[in-house]
């Protein structure tokens, strides 16, 4: 019989959804602003026509996933727009996500009783 994932279970995967998320967007907007836009530039518009387009879809998906982490752990309003926002400027979603992690997720996790793991002999 399956059991109901418990609160903190479904913590643990908003953690990891948001994660990768910000590290997919992170690199796509890297290869945007310092492949992309240069070959843009020298007159080559299709790479960054389609990792702009990427990007953007991908920015979507990061931030459903950055608001449903930051509902769950009960964020105020300036955490929550600075998470949100990471994923517009290179680098960001990277310092963010470690921020987020040792100043909220860490204790949040910390917090909530474990689940239990089957013991393997």
């Amino acid at each position: 019989m399956a059991e109901l994932a418990g609160e903190g279970d479904t913590v643990r995967a908003a953690v990891l959804r948001y994660r990768v998320m910000a590290y997919i967007t992170g690199v796509v907007l890297i290869v945007l602003c310092f492949v992309g836009i240069p070959l843009q530039i020298a007159g080559h518009p299709a790479v960054a026509n389609d990792v702009g387009v990427l990007h953007g879809i991908l920015y979507i998906i990061y931030l459903v996933c950055a608001w449903i982490l930051s509902r769950k752990l009960a964020l105020a309003t300036k955490p929550t727009v600075i998470m949100l926002l990471a994923g517009t400027i290179p680098v960001m979603t990277f310092i963010v996500e470690r921020w987020i992690t040792h100043r909220f997720i860490d204790p949040a996790l910390a917090a909530q009783p474990q689940s239990a793991q089957p013991v393997r002999p």
